[in-house]
């Protein structure tokens, strides 16, 4: 029996906190698109589950004890609305990427995050075939001291682009969404 769109919303998201790549082979579609994934690690734009589990590692990554708790939600048998926070505390660098290059690294705080978003959520068949968010990135970069501007965040920031940390951490994080991507292809006695 597959499950309903509220399971599989719920499912979506405990994907993106836990990285469990059976529950993205349930969950979501081998043609599923995610239309925010223009500021992640090149591998959080491949289709299906394995971009599912590059933007899971993308995230907790930066985010540890990501949660997404579900506020609300409306739906009709094609889309799953819903309303929901991103709680996480700060402990790795956040890396946002812009065309696939290093936009920018904010590097570890040690804050929490906790701020408002709406996600649309795409069905089709009993799988999660779309998703697009609308999510309050402005609230979470004051809680990170970047907007408006800290200045120990701003210095730290600049000091960590200067030094090529920025491009490090880049480099870590793409390889993390990647690994996390290739473990949907993994077999059962393979490791990485």
């Amino acid at each position: 029996m597959g499950m309903d769109t509220i399971e599989l919303a719920h499912g979506l998201f405990r994907i993106l906190e836990t990285g469990d790549s059976a529950l993205a082979a349930d969950v979501v579609a081998a043609d599923f698109h995610n239309r925010d994934a223009v500021v992640s690690p090149p591998a959080c734009a491949i289709p299906g589950p394995a971009g599912v589990l590059a933007s899971g590692a993308w995230m907790r990554s930066a985010f540890s004890d990501l949660r997404f708790p579900v506020l609300g939600s409306a739906r009709n048998e094609e889309q799953i609305w819903l309303r929901l926070r991103m709680q996480g505390r700060h402990t790795g660098p956040f890396v946002r990427f812009r065309d696939g290059v290093l936009d920018q690294a904010v590097p570890p705080t040690g804050r929490e995050i906790d701020f408002e978003q709406i996600h649309v959520l795409d069905l089709r068949d009993g799988k999660v075939i779309r998703h697009e968010a609308v999510r309050d990135d402005i609230t979470m970069l004051g809680q990170l001291g970047v907007f408006p501007p800290d200045p120990a965040t701003a210095v730290r920031m600049l000091s960590w682009r200067l030094t090529g940390r920025a491009s490090r951490a880049a480099a870590d994080v793409t390889k993390r969404a990647a690994d996390a991507a290739a473990l949907l292809h993994a077999g059962p006695f393979e490791t990485r």
